[in-house]
């Protein structure tokens, strides 16, 4: 019983990242109608700020917790400045087309691979524990750091479903999700809510890896794995839903965290891969999708 539980919780704390990326990819496609690979390089671009400067902060005698929450404001801030440059001089032109936007982010990932590696160097860089200590939780072990993150994302993913169902913003959003000519003809400004919902998807994806950097080890790659867990997440629950976000997230973590333990990570990723083909095959718009 307490195994389950400990991996149950394992999945809970995977799961919170996995949504916060997989909401922002599913923000943008609802929005825009295209798909950005190029999604996991502002989630690396934050962690690797995080993990660059927390150190460098605490070096200066500044303690750890307050440096670390600078920088997540420095991570965050770094990775919606490059999420507006890959807007203005990029996705603005390809709204609404898959094809062309398929094809700008295959190149801005190359050139950002680059461009990341060049900047940070291929060494792996460890951030120092934030806050120390563990919790338990019906007989589980967990530490502070991991229910911190846990929570923190539930905080934000809350705040993010609260903002689309009750904001005027959040309102005009789901409009031009569900038909953007008939939200442009009630006076909604698209170009202006396509820039909103680019800039909002930046932020959750600079968040996760801002939340993730602590206790992960920070690349210049490591959005790779994750954008590929969250298209899955998107695809399991059905692209442009929020609720389906979540839902594929934490269908995603829970066979990673049971596979990985029952049987072995490649089982756990071939089951992954297994289960969208089931989706695809069952119901092709994704478990919460509309279309």
């Amino acid at each position: 019983m307490q195994t389950a539980i400990q991996l149950i919780l394992t999945s809970l704390q995977i799961g919170a990242v996995y949504i916060l990326f997989s909401l922002g990819l599913t923000l943008i496609f609802g929005v825009m109608r295209i798909v950005n690979f190029a999604h996991g390089h502002l989630f690396a671009v934050s962690a690797l700020v995080v993990a660059y400067t927390v150190p460098w902060l605490a070096d200066t005698g500044l303690p750890v917790l307050p440096a670390y929450l600078l920088a997540v404001i420095a991570g965050v801030a770094v990775a919606m400045v490059l999420g507006f440059l890959m807007y203005v001089f990029g996705f603005k032109y390809f709204q609404r087309d898959m094809v062309g936007s398929f094809i700008l982010s295959i190149g801005l990932v190359l050139l950002l691979d680059g461009i990341l590696l060049k900047t940070f160097g291929g060494a792996v860089r460890p951030v120092p524990e934030i806050l120390p200590g563990t919790v338990t939780i019906l007989g589980a072990s967990v530490t502070v750091q991991r229910v911190a993150l846990c929570a923190a994302a539930v905080i934000i993913t809350a705040a993010l479903y609260w903002a689309l169902t009750r904001t005027k913003l959040g309102k005009a959003l789901r409009a031009v999700s569900i038909d953007h000519e008939a939200a442009m003809l009630q006076g909604v400004p698209y170009n202006r809510m396509a820039l909103a919902g680019f800039m909002i998807a930046a932020a959750l994806a600079a968040l996760a890896g801002a939340l993730i950097a602590p206790i992960s080890i920070v690349s210049p790659v490591i959005g790779a794995d994750y954008l590929i867990k969250g298209f899955i997440a998107v695809i399991i629950g059905g692209l442009g839903s929020v609720p389906g976000a979540i839902l594929g997230g934490l269908f995603v973590a829970a066979i990673e965290t049971f596979g990985g333990f029952y049987l072995d990570p490649t089982s756990a990723t071939i089951a992954i891969f297994v289960l969208v083909i089931v989706v695809l095959l069952v119901r092709p718009k994704g478990l919460l999708g509309h279309g």
